[in-house]
């Protein structure tokens, strides 16, 4: 297979295995928004802070050495799988523990039970990274696509059978822990791997040069960007922290869908070429102007769209959440950006540059944070959409250097996708002021009115990126694609 159809490959079926995920955690979200209040999803609001600390001590820098790292050994995993582990009993441990004062922070004695049952996630989250990893490395998304869409199904049916049943904030609970246990035990059944009963030092020794500068970006960037939700849960309500939560999910259907895909598939990707800068430049490039490409499109448009979307999905109830999901969209363009820069520094072997601007930017992101609390979360969302900006600049330029794709290249590349999914929105978010509801109907014009000029105008003028994706789907959809058995 070549680097082409391989990319391909993992491109579609990481992008299979996210939006099918998503898009049934976005459905059941939507039925408990109907049925739970904004109280509730606020409390796992706060939750999920604490929860994403522990899980980055698991998921940060190891796993992501042995990726890069060509040949991988049987001591290699069995040393990274039991310090996670320990990392995992760690985290769950010091959870389980905290639960108390935590409560006692916010006022909510509801927190201490449910934290000190989310508290065995790490746990879980040790025993599957190393599944996970291989899977990556062999760039196997099709297995972990079926995985996690048979986890999310499954959880999400229970967590909507336990809130019909009036168990209230516990069905957000158990909605976590199943697709966890789930995702775990599939995992174990068919990726087939043990560890070995060793742990090698020279091994930690040659992963930890690497692996340790990620694993402390890892938790500085994922404290960052949870710690809005304690910010808002502490200085605020719970309330206005449950709309803030309903409208990250609604950005992250998009932003966070695009950007997992090509965090996962491009890392393993451009490893594989790390020695050869021409090939690596070329590659990136083109990922960049179709990542921007899809990325603007769908984010641009659903906050063209935001206010019939809420009101039509999740009712009237969630209508503060608007503001805050327009805002927010502004911010999730840029994720995918982010994760292309990044991946070029760890595939360059530049952890340490990695570490010193993931410091830099988020000493920089504490100012938001300030403004939001002495001038609401409004002005809080508006800092961090400045700070974005900064932070594409300070990854673009360092990423730039090492593969000879300046800065200003960069933004060449992606001012003409930019412009056209401005555009679109505009038309569509004067389509959605024009219309005298709301309703599905509304919804339902503005999404298809934004579609098909989207279409039209790059099927009219042969949009280069555009082409480019079309090609790639329509080469990997052909049938005798589809039905060839593919390794694992």
């Amino acid at each position: 297979m070549t680097l082409k159809q391989k990319t391909a490959s993992g491109l579609l079926w990481s992008f299979v295995d996210n939006f099918a995920n998503l898009s049934i955690q976005f459905v059941v979200g939507i039925i408990l928004a109907r049925i739970l209040l904004p109280h509730d999803f606020g409390l796992v609001g706060i939750l999920t802070f604490f929860i994403a600390i522990s899980q980055s001590l698991v998921d940060g820098g190891f796993p992501q050495a042995l990726i890069r790292k060509e040949r991988c050994t049987q001591t290699d995993y069995s040393t990274v799988f039991f310090f996670n582990l320990a990392a995992g009993l760690f985290a769950s441990l010091t959870l389980y523990l905290s639960a108390p004062t935590i409560s006692q922070l916010f006022e909510e004695p509801t927190l201490e039970p449910l934290l000190r049952v989310f508290s065995i996630v790490p746990i879980i989250r040790s025993l599957t990274a190393i599944q996970e990893t291989q899977l990556i490395k062999k760039v196997n998304f099709k297995l972990q696509a079926r995985i996690s869409i048979i986890a999310s199904t499954t959880s999400g049916i229970g967590a909507v059978a336990m809130a019909y049943n009036n168990f209230g904030v516990w069905s957000l609970v158990a909605l976590q822990l199943n697709k966890q246990l789930v995702n775990s035990l599939l995992l174990w059944s068919w990726n087939r791997w043990l560890p070995s009963f060793t742990f090698s030092r020279d091994s930690f020794k040659e992963l930890f040069d690497f692996g340790s500068k990620l694993l402390a970006s890892s938790i500085i960037s994922s404290a960052y960007q949870n710690i809005q939700f304690i910010v808002i849960g502490k200085f605020f309500s719970i309330s206005e922290l449950g709309y803030y939560t309903r409208a990250i999910q609604f950005r992250n259907l998009p932003a966070q869908n695009i950007t997992t895909v090509i965090q996962r598939v491009t890392y393993p990707i451009l490893s594989s070429i790390q020695s050869d800068i021409p090939q690596l430049r070329v590659t990136y490039q083109k990922l960049i102007r179709c990542t921007v490409f899809i990325t603007f499109t769908l984010v641009i448009g659903m906050a063209s769209l935001a206010e019939s979307l809420i009101t039509t999905l999740i009712g009237e109830k969630w209508l503060p959440a608007v503001i805050y999901l327009q805002m927010l969209c502004f911010i999730g363009m840029f994720y995918p950006l982010h994760a292309l820069n990044l991946n070029i520094l760890k595939t360059r072997g530049r952890s340490d540059l990695f570490l010193k601007l993931e410091i830099i930017k988020k000493l920089l992101a504490t100012v938001p944070l300030g403004i939001g609390i002495a001038f609401g979360i409004k002005a809080m969302i508006g800092g961090m959409m400045i700070n974005t900006l900064i932070s594409y600049y300070l990854n673009s330029q360092w990423s730039g250097r090492l593969i000879n794709y300046p800065i200003y290249q960069q933004i060449r590349d992606i001012v003409p996708s930019f412009t056209l999914a401005c555009s679109m929105g505009i038309v569509v978010h004067i389509a959605g002021l024009a219309s005298p509801t709301n309703g599905f109907w509304t919804l339902l014009a503005q999404m298809s009115l934004g579609a098909s000029s989207i279409i039209a105008y790059c099927e009219l003028t042969r949009f280069s990126d555009y082409i480019e994706i079309k090609n790639l789907v329509l080469e990997r959809l052909k049938p005798s694609t589809i039905f060839k058995n593919e390794k694992p």
